[in-house]
């Protein structure tokens, strides 16, 4: 149950063999992660995806930046090439690390959901600096409990993973995943999986926990008698990067052969553990998928030692902590976060909350319970998980893709499960199903298949200690590896075959995937780096640059990944078709192959892996941190592969030896005799005859005729002289930075705010450098406001073409900068145009310099317009088809905004567009602008001026009046208001509905109020998803929390289910109806214990450097400037008693105030469910094995304050009723940054 965060489902790799030897042998391929997730901690930000992904092996996660994201689907699908790639555009930027980002920006626009998260500056390369595993298909977040919440700093609502099941190919476009408000397209990407769905149980609420353990000492003789158990020290010497100030040491706990990392980080605030247990749905018995799913949300449901159902979620949420988990083909992840070290006032009897928590979790491996009176509603949380992906075009290709497979291979698997495989039928047979989930813990779960990563403050020594006196109760069944090595994945029944799928959305793929090079050995040289480095390239003489040239193309990705240990993998290349690409589909395949052709003919070239090897080496070694609990969670999965343990963090990040056989080895499988092809489009070929089992997504499936295969063979066995002039090996990259020096002083301590180093009538330039992170990388973020975007639908929607045509025009030659770790992008807001440059700062200038240049040139060419147009409308018609509960945001928004425009307005005027109306618009987009900038990283004062002035200079810009800045203002719902907005949702075969709740507070600047706002989103947050989510069962995504606008701030629930709205309103008003009670009753003890865990979380440190940009960033562009944000919040929250709180609940919350003001955006499905009626929830109730307390909230009446709901039927008339608020205003006169001295 909870929301699972999506990773490969492919599982880890087997242990290590001896020799790292080139075999031909087949490589695993993934499957779909179910990933458990509770809630979403949002703090971070995603950059664009990297399109060659240099670790197709790598356990991918996210960026390096530090942030986690938070972010609505895309409008397209995820590609399954990558399942995890990242895309640029962000959600909730930051939001732990930006205090004042308490928003969401409601759903992506692009839909890109906000991946890309965060806009944060910089898309860095995936795959060199973190090690992938195995590729998965989209988990969606439930896993063991299934909870959309988010932390106080969240502003928006978890979201589902969008990856594609598996694992990143080399990506040929960074499309915009989750974004911030850029278009997005159509087409299926593939997304880097960003830790941003795990199962974060929420880690809200000071609740009070059963039995806390004493805290062992090194001292105590608890630990005493441990000493002299045996513990095997395999390594304390790993590779690190060089900022890496933490110390390592792997043991084996000699009693069950449990292996274990430990690392002592003597600054970090959270610690963390993660575990990781080889198995997975590979292991499902063939008549009860979605089994290992299963049995991972039933461990969280209480244990021997801690029977209480919410025990571990109770602590973690006491000790600022929060929990996740997600089920892969061959692994099972678990891992959790808390406090590292207690609060003053903690008691003596629980001075460590890392013990404490270790103690708990320990116990889902030594005596879980899985009590009946959970099993119903684990099961009811899993099938829950399963609708909401029956429509995602993710899950449905990637199923097809499997159920397609080779049927004796376990990749053929349903891996999620639902209600029907693991309940309905069993039971109809006379199978116990909740002795069978026993069996298969107990079958498979031995500590000799686990790998534990144990984080935190404590010395080696004690952090030692704890694994041996918490973890050797762990049974040690002395298992061996799963191993699949019988069967492949595709085997001669399923090559030289064509799939032609229908898919929800409008978006049209060609995909062409090879059994593939085993290289589970191959981790010194990683062929499948090299090759999917070349195929995806997007420069001149690559694939993707001869078919865009040729207008068939959108985007293109490549890459190899792992299914399982003993089985060939899958080498994968996907392409994002125009119409003509479509039309034109089999003349792409020939251009492939021919450019295998020239790989073939062309032996290795030892320059390319150099330079691949010289930036994987740059990257490992200014890698920084990562959160602690991403750290460990990915790491425990690297555990599982056959590594060196000294290579543990370096392994796949590193490139050790050019292996030119291993290469050849790996291109042999790319033949004309070893491939499937597939093509998705929702018009061609028409006469799909079958439909796949689970997801019932119609297909054709068929062999490939032989005169097109007899057409492929000859252009693989094309020669230089007949083969297509334009295809050649790329050039040598430009972009890669020769100049990494840092200055390093000591501070005795960072300063929280930048400098305004420039003010004028034409610019206002802010600049800080780097005090905290030291690395050979800046970020820099550009605003060029002007009022015309949000004049007209119209401009909105002209301002995004523009943008979307400017990144058109750079894409081949910011390619080999993105190759070497400098990334841009340019998009449109409703204040202007925002461009970001993050990387490397040693040539960011010349990056900085051909975007501006690009953009004051840019040349609109109609057949480029018109590509771009047609990509766009796909992307905005297929909004509608995103889940419900990615669109409702975008509604709550726009009813909450002075002036803006929603998808259907700005879909209206795209279809008008002309070549021409770019062609005179953006001059004047240009011609008169105010520029603000931040400069933040590893430059000088003078270097930030330089580009500012670089700025200034090449747009040739006038000075916008202040007067004619932009100004975003939110509106004032009055005491009492009771707003209602209903709205059909257009995708006919969706069965859920959706809801969001907003209870308007007021002034986002009032301290006191906000403090209040987020104190609220503390203590109600884990009540909240346990009573709806977890008791009531209202639907796999429950999300409650702190919601801000442009200057307001409120609460808000969102909650999508196929119940109806109104049910769902009812549901929420008993809850908060009832907890007015439990506020009242709450201990002072506890109340305080809250605040702690509050402010714990919003002094939380940043982990890097993209972070911290993030959080300023975010200040800067809100013109509140308001940098003390996270400290404020945490001293008024301090200051806050329970008696306000009761006062504010009261006034503010309660349904049975008169002073209460709420807007409840209503979203329809068109579909009916057998749960749609009241009735037909009364009797789901009555299953769910719930007791006399849970019912009685259930039922109890609630009081309202008399207002009847007000229909929202003409929003112009709506808005033009109600007052707006003053725009922002800076906390702080800007003459007081404007310091002329710096520390640095």
């Amino acid at each position: 149950m909870r929301v699972r965060r999506l990773l490969p489902s492919g599982s880890l790799l087997p242990t290590p063999k001896p020799t790292p030897t080139p075999k031909p042998t087949p490589k695993p391929a993934p499957t779909p992660p179910q990933s458990c997730s509770t809630t979403f901690q949002a703090t971070a930000s995603i950059r664009p995806a990297r399109r060659a992904l240099s670790n197709p092996f790598s356990l991918q996660q996210t960026s390096s930046s530090s942030t986690c994201s938070l972010s609505f689907l895309s409008s397209f699908p995820a590609s399954r090439a990558s399942s995890h790639s990242r895309h640029r555009h962000t959600f909730a930027i930051a939001l732990s690390s930006c205090p004042s980002a308490l928003s969401i920006p409601s759903s992506p626009s692009l839909v890109s959901l906000p991946p890309s998260l965060p806009p944060l500056p910089s898309r860095r390369r995936l795959a060199q600096t973190s090690v992938l595993l195995p590729a998965s298909p989209p988990a969606s977040p439930a896993c063991a409990s299934a909870s959309v919440h988010s932390s106080p700093l969240t502003a928006a609502p978890p979201q589902p993973h969008l990856a594609h099941p598996e694992v990143p190919k080399t990506k040929s476009r960074a499309y915009t995943l989750f974004s911030n408000k850029t278009s997005s397209t159509n087409f299926l990407p593939a997304f880097t999986l960003s830790p941003t769905l795990r199962r974060t149980h929420s880690t809200a609420a000071a609740m009070p926990t059963p039995s806390q353990p004493q805290t062992p000492t090194t001292l105590d003789s608890p630990l005493r008698e441990h000493r002299q158990r045996p513990v095997e020290r395999l390594t304390d010497k790993l590779e690190t990067p060089s900022l890496d100030d933490r110390q390592y040491r792997v043991i084996k706990i000699a009693s069950n052969q449990l292996e274990v990392l430990l690392v002592h980080d003597a600054d970090t605030d959270k610690a963390s553990a993660a575990m990781d247990v080889n198995v997975g749905n590979f292991s499902d018995p063939e008549d009860t998928p979605g089994m290992g799913h299963a049995v991972e949300h039933l461990l969280f449901m209480g244990t021997k030692k801690y029977p209480v159902e919410n025990a571990y979620s109770q602590y973690l949420s006491a000790h600022s902590g929060s929990s996740n988990a997600y089920t892969a083909a061959t692994s099972t992840n678990y891992y959790f976060e808390v406090a590292a070290k207690a609060a003053e006032s903690a008691e003596e009897t629980d001075r460590s909350p890392l013990y404490g928590a270790l103690d708990r979790f320990a116990q889902f491996f030594i005596e879980p319970l899985f009590l009946p009176s959970t099993l119903d509603r684990e099961l009811r949380a899993v099938d829950s998980e399963n609708k909401k992906n029956l429509q995602s075009d993710q899950w449905r290709l990637h199923q097809l893709d499997k159920s397609l497979s080779n049927p004796k291979h376990p990749y053929c698997h349903f891996s999620t499960g639902s209600l029907e495989t693991l309940k309905i039928q069993p039971e109809a047979k006379g199978i116990d199903v909740r002795q069978e989930f026993i069996n298969f813990h107990d079958k498979h779960y031995s500590a000799n298949r686990m790998k534990l990563v144990i984080l935190g403050r404590e010395p080696l020594d004690v952090l030692e200690e704890w694994a041996v006196d918490l973890f050797a109760g762990v049974k040690n069944k002395d298992l061996e590896q799963n191993r699949w090595e019988d069967e492949q994945p595709l085997g001669k029944d399923e090559l030289l075959t064509q799939i032609f799928a229908k898919p929800v959305m409008d978006s049209r793929l060609l995909e062409l995937t090879f059994p593939y090079l085993n290289e589970e050995d191959l981790y010194e040289s990683q062929p499948s780096r090299y090759i999917s480095h070349l195929i995806g390239h997007e420069g001149p003489g690559s694939i993707m640059s001869y078919i865009k040239g040729k207008g068939w193309a959108n985007g293109l990705s490549a890459g190899g990944y792992a299914v399982c240990p003993g089985s060939l993998g899958l080498f994968n290349c996907q392409i994002r078709l125009t119409e003509e690409g479509l039309k034109n589909y089999k003349e792409i395949v020939k251009v492939f192959f021919q450019y295998i052709s020239l790989l073939n003919e062309s032996p290795p070239q030892e320059w390319i892996f150099e330079e691949q090897k010289g930036l994987a080496e740059v990257d490992f070694k200014f890698k920084q941190k990562s959160p602690a609990s991403k750290f460990t969670s990915k790491i425990s999965a690297v555990m599982q592969l056959p590594l060196p343990r000294e290579w543990l963090l370096s392994g796949h990040s590193r490139l050790r030896k050019f292996d030119p056989k291993a290469i050849e080895a790996g291109l042999a499988y790319l033949r004309p005799d070893n491939f499937r092809m597939s093509v998705v489009s929702q018009t061609f070929p028409g006469g799909w005859d079958k439909k796949e089992k689970w997801y019932e997504t119609e297909y054709k499936y068929e062999k490939i005729p032989q005169e097109f295969i007899a057409e492929i063979k000859t252009a693989a066995s094309s020669t230089k002289a007949s083969r297509l002039s334009q295809l050649h090996l790329p050039h040598k990259n430009q972009f890669i930075p020769t100049n990494l020096d840092v200055e390093k002083k000591e501070v005795k301590e960072p300063t929280r705010a930048p400098t305004l180093i420039r003010n004028d009538d034409m610019v206002r330039a802010w600049f800080k450098k780097d005090d905290t992170f030291w690395v050979p990388k800046a970020n820099l973020f550009i605003q060029c406001k002007n009022p015309l975007p949000s004049a007209t639908a119209e401009n909105t929607i002209k301002s995004r073409v523009y943008a979307e045509l400017v990144r058109d025009a750079l894409e081949e030659y910011a390619y080999d900068a993105e190759l070497a770790g400098l990334d841009y992008s340019v998009s449109s807001y409703s204040g202007g145009l925002d461009i970001q440059i993050s990387g490397y700062n040693d040539k960011l200038p010349v990056l900085l310099e051909k975007v501006l240049l690009t953009m004051r040139d840019l040349e609109v060419k109609p057949d480029r317009f018109a590509i771009v147009k047609e990509r766009l409308l796909r992307g905005m018609r297929n909004w509608d088809y995103q889940q419900p509960y990615n669109q409702v945001g975008d509604f709550t928004r726009w009813l909450n905004i002075e002036k803006g425009f929603i998808s259907d307005q700005l879909l209206t005027e795209l279809p008008r567009l002309e070549a021409e109306d770019i062609r005179l618009y953006f001059p004047q987009l240009l011609r008169q602008v105010h520029i603000e900038t931040l400069v933040h990283g590893n430059l000088y004062k003078e270097d930030a001026l330089r580009l500012t002035n670089m700025v200034e200079t090449t747009l040739k810009a006038r000075a916008l009046p202040q007067a004619q800045w932009p100004v975003f203002r939110s509106l004032v719902f009055p005491p009492g208001a009771n707003f209602v907005y209903h709205k059909t949702l257009k995708d006919p075969a969706n069965v859920n509905h959706c809801i969001e709740y907003l209870l308007y507070v007021g002034d986002k600047a009032d301290r006191a109020l906000r403090a209040k706002c987020l104190m609220l989103d503390q203590i109600t947050h884990e009540p909240a998803f346990d009573q709806l989510r977890t008791k009531e069962q209202l639907g796999y995504v429950v999300f409650s929390g702190a919601r801000t606008t442009s200057t307001t701030i409120g609460y808000r629930f969102i909650v999508q289910s196929e119940r109806t709205p109104e049910y769902l309103e009812g549901r929420i008003d008993s809850f908060l109806a009832n907890y007015l009670t439990t506020l009242k009753n709450m201990s002072d003890s506890e109340f305080e214990g809250h605040q702690r865990s509050l402010i714990t979380k919003r002094m939380e440190k940043l982990k890097n450097l993209d972070q911290e940009s993030s959080r300023l960033w975010t200040h800067v562009a809100s013109d509140y400037f308001d940098f003390d944000l996270s400290y404020e919040d945490a001293a008024h929250v301090k200051a806050l008693t329970k008696k306000e709180m009761i006062e504010f609940y009261e006034h503010y919350i309660s349904p049975s105030s008169p002073s209460r003001a709420k807007l409840a955006v209503h979203l329809r499905a068109q579909a009916t469910s057998k749960k749609s009626s009241t009735a037909g929830i009364e009797n789901d109730v009555k299953g769910l094995k719930l007791t006399s307390e849970d019912k009685t909230a259930q039922e109890a009446p609630v009081e309202g304050n008399g207002t009847k709901p007000w229909a929202i039927d003409d929003v112009r008339a709506f808005k033009s009723k109600l007052g707006v608020t003053p725009g922002p205003q800076p906390v702080r006169d800007l003459s007081e940054f404007e310091e002329t001295d710096s520390k640095l």
